[in-house]
C-alpha cells in the first residue's frame, strides 16, 4: 500500500512540474487589427504593421502564421490576429489574413 501511494504521489508531482514548466494550455485571448504591412523579416520571423489609427508596431509572428510571412509584402492591407497572454500582454501575431481589395468596375 505504501508503494502504491508513493508512486501516485510521484506521478502527481511530475505532472505538476511539467504543467508549470510548459503552460501551453494557458493561452490568453486574441484580438484582430486591420492595417497595412510596413515590412516583413523572414529571418527573425517578425512583422512591422501600421494599424488604422496610424500606430506602427513590430511583433513576432507565432505558430502557423509564420508560413504566411512568405506570401505577404509591404503595402498590403491585412487583418492580423494578435495573441495575448493571460495577463493581457501582447505576445505576437498568430494569424495574418490579406484583405481583399474590391476591383473598380469599368464604366463604358
Amino acid at each position: 500500500m505504501k508503494k502504491a501511494t508513493l508512486a501516485l504521489c510521484a506521478i502527481i508531482a511530475v505532472t505538476l512540474v511539467l504543467a508549470v514548466a510548459h503552460p501551453a494550455s494557458a493561452v490568453g485571448k486574441t484580438h484582430d487589427l486591420k492595417g497595412t504591412i510596413e515590412s516583413v523579416d523572414l529571418k527573425e520571423k517578425k512583422i512591422t504593421f501600421k494599424d488604422e489609427s496610424g500606430t506602427s508596431m513590430t511583433a513576432p509572428v507565432l505558430g502557423n502564421a509564420i508560413a504566411s510571412l512568405k506570401s505577404v509584402k509591404a503595402g498590403q492591407a491585412v487583418t492580423i490576429t494578435c495573441q495575448d497572454n493571460e495577463n493581457g500582454d501582447h505576445e505576437g501575431v498568430s494569424a495574418i489574413k490579406v484583405q481583399k481589395v474590391a476591383k473598380a468596375s469599368k464604366k463604358k
